[in-house]
């Protein structure tokens, strides 16, 4: 279908009209003038963000008026409601309005989706892709962007998307890839999203320079005023404007909602009919709405209450056997609430309530009785229907009569489960305790016990232990008494009862030496007692005082393997025996898989060897683990990835670093980060101060909670972290007030290796930035007398480095960094390597030599340039010139450094092609298409084809290497 200037595409409607907005006159202006630019051919892009209800589709309303105007092009629509989320479903509901481009478009694969009709307008001419939903290859990107390119040739073109954030992901991509390639395009686009949505590749978006994000405000008193006198056409007093805004926090909708329900009840417009309650429940709303259901005869009412118990989107059918009505009598009385306002049509043959709030209204209006009956019966209906064991799971919650029933308790225990895996503890424990009733714990099911146990470990620690040791009494059936033994044992060393756990210990030894058992393994169990203790100091320390730490165990079963991994880590970290515990990591490495061994024992043991300055080691065995994890229901998965990006922290590779923080931290509230996300948080604050990037290092602070108020070990990377952020600043007091913190807590968990954590180099620093020479070289010394002992090759190496720059005498400087950089030469610790070698070409120019100066302090500078190290790229520099040196452009990096012939190899293999095939299609051999891959991987600074098309993205791969 062509779409004439200024015309409607077929795509869905922005939602219903409401009354002109209020104090959106900036607003307003901003999208006029955005309007405008483009008309007169230039690119546009904007963002509208904020909750509900504040008028983000009011203003793409305008937008879109605006533009007709303009006798623009419009495109636009709502995103997820159509399509079931299928992938580029969005995509497609707005390329559908320019399929006579497309028509001219030279796209292959063009199919309908799944379940689409061949005559349906909507995907008649447009490309489907069989994709993966998450990952849409680039190719697919580019041509979809190339049906935009081609309608924006024919004249400018205005595209909208409201609730962009409720879009498939593969949508969003496409969305994202349009966006950084506006320029040169008469293209508007304006995206709407709710506050709080963090999808990446809108965040992408608005992190664009182009992109011109507005944050609409909440109505003040006196807009309040003017909206009071717009839709009632009465002027209002201050009194009755301030109870108006705390009623509603001047979300518009919320105040609309209130002064049409002040109007249609015909109460006065004073404050006292306006009242402010917790939840935002507006009485004079919730008057309204009881009081309209209530007119209605006794099935309108069953109805109602059936559609608020089903929630949103929920169908006649499942509405009417609900309520017990007739389909006919289910409908007539949907009808008669929508009449009402109270309920409106999905379009797509489910209904919802009008607002939330009206839902609530309809909820409180029931008893408790009758709630439990009618959640009760939705759960049947849904578990019949075949519903996921989460979706019959939340009716049951409100629903004890039913969950005390065995099918319900099945359910139940399904999903909790499946919390669970997703890493969701407290929903878990919710779930099980809607069938375990706390009157009837201690005679209840032993399994069932040993499930909500186990998951109030992390959450209830008093209720574990209870739940546990009901558990272990009651199990008859010998592997689920020692299950419980195990888990038991685990909650009493996180709660710092290390003698009971030490008891059942030897207890679980007790019955493994039976000759009809067989199923014990106490080595296991002592494992995960070791692991236990670290998130309780005063457990842990107790527990190091009683267990032996034999390291020549052969590691030929996975509870001697577990066992040897425990305590690999731990001496590791305490310099005890660290070349032995490198060779029980590597023994349990080598000796296990995935099938045998749980995966944390694994990741335990590759952090054995980071802790052992073996950063390479560890980040091999990382990757290897999180690419066999599945990332959504290994809980496991997180931790690897935190690991992983200290792991390429230390080695320099700080790209990958972030990267892998911002996964590990995907969806989470910085705000309320646990010890879970304190070592992602210190590894991407490291990162961004090796990269130099103050300002993001800054802001990513500000959002982490006092780590001082923890005392968990993983807090100690951030307290260290601070501190450098500190000194960065030129604040060195507050910094070594940090270090000597963070000191302080590592001598308590007794990491007292200099591999563990880096503090003792930075603290090392701020001494000398507040010219105390001897505690720097205090702490040099000691570093490395420990790391020489033990045999810490990258520790060895930055302490000579410290102890170079504490020293008084310029004579002895070149010795030690050049002892330093034959160390570090040995690593992969890249950045420390470069550190070194502008450290010692620093000190050959102060005594004279620039000749060799000249020559070490250019490598360092182009190691620095390869690391993405800014401030020490910029030292290295200033050095070379002051040595008289003319320095050239270092190694070029980056997807701007890339050849043609690069660029093409890298753009086939990131759509998935092989070696083979890419060589055939360019006709070069294979080798050719291996060192060219070679080179991509090393200028991008990656590790292989999976990340090489996420890489290309992010760096706008196909502007930058194709001039476009």
């Amino acid at each position: 279908m062509t779409v004439a200037h200024g015309s409607v595409p077929h795509t869905r409607q922005l939602r219903g009209q409401g009354p002109e907005p209020v104090e959106r006159e900036r607003e307003l202006a901003l999208l006029v003038e955005l309007t405008r630019r483009t008309a007169a051919g230039d690119p546009a892009l904007v963002m509208l963000e904020g909750p509900d209800g504040i008028g983000k589709t009011t203003l793409l309303r305008a937008l879109v008026a605006q533009a007709r105007a303009e006798d623009l092009r419009v495109v636009h629509t709502t995103a997820g409601q159509e399509g079931e989320r299928l992938p580029l479903s969005t995509a497609h509901a707005l390329l559908a309005g320019l399929d006579a481009d497309v028509a001219r478009t030279p796209l292959t694969a063009w199919t309908n989706p799944p379940g689409a009709s061949g005559t349906d307008a909507r995907w008649r001419g447009l490309p489907f892709y069989d994709v993966d939903g998450a990952s849409p290859s680039f190719g697919v990107l580019a041509e979809l962007h190339e049906v935009v390119r081609s309608a924006a040739g024919d004249g400018p073109l205005v595209i909208v998307v409201d609730d962009a954030d409720e879009a498939d992901t593969a949508s969003l991509r496409f969305l994202a890839h349009t966006a950084r390639r506006l320029a040169g395009l008469p293209v508007l686009l304006a995206l709407a999203r709710r506050s709080g949505a963090d999808e990446p590749a809108l965040n992408d978006v608005a992190a664009l320079p182009l992109c011109r994000l507005v944050r609409p405000r909440p109505l003040t008193s006196e807009g309040i005023g003017l909206l009071t006198l717009r839709l009632l056409g009465s002027k209002t007093d201050a009194a009755f404007q301030e109870s108006c805004l705390a009623a509603t926090n001047g979300n518009p909708l919320l105040a609309t909602r209130l002064l049409t329900a002040l109007r249609e009840e015909r109460l006065p417009l004073t404050a006292d009919h306006v009242a402010s309650v917790p939840g935002q429940h507006i009485h004079a709303l919730r008057l309204r709405a009881a009081g309209l259901l209530h007119r209605h005869p006794a099935a309108t009412v069953q109805a109602a209450r059936a559609l608020a118990v089903l929630g949103d989107r929920a169908t006649p059918e499942n509405g009417a056997r609900l309520a017990l009505l007739d389909c006919s009598v289910f409908a007539r009385s949907l009808l008669a609430l929508v009449s009402n306002g109270l309920v409106t049509s999905n379009g797509d043959g489910s209904w919802s309530y009008s607002h939330a709030l009206v839902r609530n209204v309809v909820l409180a209006d029931m008893t408790d009785d009758e709630r439990d009956a009618v959640h009760g019966r939705a759960a049947r209906l849904l578990h019949d229907d075949g519903a996921s064991p989460s979706e019959v799971a939340e009716h049951l919650c409100h629903a004890p009569s039913t969950a005390r029933q065995p099918w319900a308790a099945a359910v139940l225990r399904d999903a909790a489960r499946e919390a669970v895996l997703h890493a969701s503890p407290i929903r878990a424990v919710e779930l099980l305790r809607a069938c375990v009733p706390e009157d009837a714990a201690e005679a209840g099911d032993p399994s069932l016990l040993f499930e909500l146990g186990v998951a109030e470990m992390g959450v209830d620690a008093e209720a574990s232990v209870r739940h546990l040791t009901s558990a272990l009494d009651g199990a008859t059936e010998p592997k689920l008494r020692l299950r419980a033994l195990g888990a038991l044992a685990e909650a009493l060393t996180r709660q710092g009862q290390v003698a009971r756990a030490a008891d059942l210990l030897a207890r679980c030894r007790s019955e493994a030496a039976l000759p009809a058992s067989g199923l014990a393994d106490p080595q296991l169990m002592e494992a995960q007692l070791l692991i236990a203790a670290t998130a309780n100091r005063a457990a842990y320390t107790e527990l190091l005082q009683t267990v032996p730490f034999d390291l020549s165990l052969p590691g030929d079963t996975p509870g001697q393997r577990a066992l040897l991994a425990s305590r690999a880590v731990i001496s590791a970290s305490r310099m005890d025996r660290v070349a032995e515990a490198v060779a029980a990591a590597r023994t349990v490495i080598g000796r296990g898989t995935t099938t045998t061994d749980a995966p944390i024992y694994l990741g335990v043991a590759a952090s054995g060897l980071l802790y052992a300055d073996l950063p390479h080691e560890a980040e091999a065995a990382y990757q290897k683990l999180l690419i066999g994890a599945d990332a959504l229901l290994d809980p496991t998965y997180r931790s690897l990835l935190a690991l992983s990006a200290e792991a390429h922290q230390r080695l320099g590779a700080l790209e990958q670093a972030l990267r892998a923080s911002a996964a590990a931290l995907a969806g989470v509230t910085v705000a309320r980060a646990t010890p879970y996300e304190a070592l992602p948080l210190a590894a991407r604050l490291h990162a961004l101060l090796d990269q130099g990037d103050l300002a993001q290092a800054d802001l990513l602070d500000a959002e982490i909670p006092d780590p001082v108020q923890d005392d968990s070990w993983q807090w100690n990377e951030v307290v260290s972290a601070r501190g450098r952020l500190y000194l960065a600043k030129e604040d060195p007091t507050r910094a070594l007030a940090h270090f000597e913190e963070c000191a302080r807590r590592q001598a308590g968990w007794q990491r007292t290796s200099p591999a563990v954590s880096p503090w003792w180099y930075w603290a090392g620093r701020t001494h000398l930035a507040l010219g105390d020479r001897a505690s720097a070289v205090a702490l040099a010394e000691r570093a490395v007398a420990d790391a020489r002992s033990a045999g810490l090759p990258c520790a060895l190496g930055s302490g000579l480095e410290l102890w170079a720059a504490a020293t008084t005498g310029d004579d002895q400087r070149p010795a030690l960094l050049e002892e330093a950089e034959q160390v570090l030469m040995g690593t992969r610790a890249a950045l420390w390597l470069a550190r070194v070698r502008v450290a010692r070409g620093q000190a050959l120019q102060r005594l004279g030599y620039k000749k060799a100066a000249r020559e070490v302090l250019r490598q360092g500078w182009e190691e620095a340039y390869g690391v993405g190290s800014v401030p020490l790229h910029t030292v290295a520099y200033r050095a070379l010139l002051a040595t008289g040196a003319r320095p050239r452009r270092p190694v070029s990096r980056g997807p701007g450094a890339l050849t043609q012939s690069e660029s093409q190899v890298a753009r086939l293999a990131a759509d998935g092609r092989s070696n083979a095939y890419i060589a055939e299609t360019l006709f070069v051999t294979r080798r050719t298409v291996e060192v060219h891959l070679t080179s991509v991987y090393r200028k991008l600074g990656l590790t292989g084809r999976r990340e090489l098309r996420d890489s290309l993205e992010s760096q706008d791969f196909h502007d930058a290497g194709h001039g476009q």
